[in-house]
C-alpha cells in the first residue's frame, strides 16, 4: 500500500513539475502553474528575490477578479472566512494581493501553499452575491449544525510529501463510525477534484487506517461533471452531491 501511495504522489509531483513554466518579467519571474481558475486560465504567481529569500505573490489577481465579477467581500462574515482560509495556508493579504515569503529551503512548500490558497479563495467566493444568498461553505456548516453533527472546522494535516493540507471539517471518531474528513467544493472541476485527491492521498497514511474522506459538491446551479466524480472515487474520496445530502446525514451524525 505504501508503494502504491508513493507512486501516486510521485506521479502528481512529476505532472506539476512538467506542466510548470517560467518567464522573466522585469525583476520578477512569472510562474505559470497547471492549475486552472474559474475562467479556465492557468493560475500564475510571481517571485522575486527579497533579502535572503523570495517574495511570492498573485499580484492581486484572485481578489480583484472576484470583486470585478460582483462578489463583494466587505461583510464581516466573509472577511472572517477569507482571513481564516488564508491563515490556514500561512498566506498573508497585502491590499488585494495574496503573498508569502519563502527561503531557499521552503520555497516549494510556500509556493504550494500560495497556489492552494488561491484555489480555495477562488472556489469559495466564485459566485457573485446576486447569484447565491450565502457561501456554499456556510451552507454546509449550517447544515451540520442544524443536524447536531459535531465537527472541528479548518483542520490542517501534514502529508508524507512534507506539504500541509487544509480540510474544511473533521468529524472525530465515534463508537460507531471512524474519523470523517469533509471538504466543501463550490464549483467542482478537474483542478479542485485533483487538488483534494492529492491532499487526501498525501495525508491518509498519517491518519487512522479507517479514516474516510468526503467531498460535498455544490450541484445547485449545474450538473456535476462525471470526470470529477470518477476522479474523486478513484482516489478514495466519497463525492457527495449537495442535493443528496440527506442520504449521508446518519452516517455523519453517528
Amino acid at each position: 500500500m505504501i508503494e502504491e501511495i508513493q507512486k501516486l504522489i510521485d506521479d502528481y509531483v512529476a505532472w506539476l513539475r512538467d506542466k510548470t513554466t517560467l518567464r522573466e518579467v522585469n525583476d520578477w519571474v512569472e510562474i505559470t502553474t497547471p492549475y486552472l481558475d474559474r475562467h479556465n486560465d492557468f493560475l500564475q504567481i510571481y517571485a522575486k528575490r527579497q533579502n535572503s529569500g523570495y517574495l511570492l505573490t498573485d499580484d492581486g489577481y484572485i481578489i480583484e477578479d472576484l470583486v470585478q465579477s460582483g462578489c463583494k467581500l466587505e461583510s464581516e462574515k466573509r472577511q472572517a472566512l477569507l482571513k481564516m482560509t488564508l491563515n490556514g495556508f500561512g498566506v498573508k493579504r497585502q491590499d488585494d494581493a495574496l503573498q508569502v515569503h519563502a527561503s531557499p529551503d521552503n520555497f516549494a512548500l510556500r509556493k504550494h501553499n500560495l497556489v492552494q490558497a488561491m484555489l480555495a479563495v477562488n472556489d469559495m467566493f466564485s459566485l457573485a452575491g446576486p447569484v447565491v444568498e450565502s457561501l456554499f461553505h456556510e451552507d454546509v456548516e449550517q447544515w451540520l449544525n442544524a443536524h447536531e453533527i459535531r465537527f472541528i472546522p479548518r483542520v490542517k494535516f501534514s502529508g508524507v510529501s512534507g506539504y500541509d493540507h487544509l480540510f474544511d471539517f473533521v468529524i472525530p471518531k465515534s463508537n460507531r463510525q471512524p474519523e470523517r474528513i469533509l471538504h466543501a467544493i463550490n464549483r467542482p472541476s478537474r483542478d479542485t477534484a485533483q487538488s483534494l485527491a492529492f491532499s487526501w492521498i498525501d495525508t491518509r497514511e498519517a491518519r487512522p487506517p479507517d479514516s474516510r474522506a468526503y467531498a460535498f459538491l455544490n450541484d445547485s446551479e449545474r450538473r456535476l461533471p462525471t470526470p470529477v466524480l470518477d476522479a474523486l472515487r478513484n482516489y478514495g474520496v466519497n463525492p457527495l452531491p449537495w442535493s443528496q445530502r440527506e442520504g449521508i446525514r446518519e452516517e455523519l451524525a453517528a
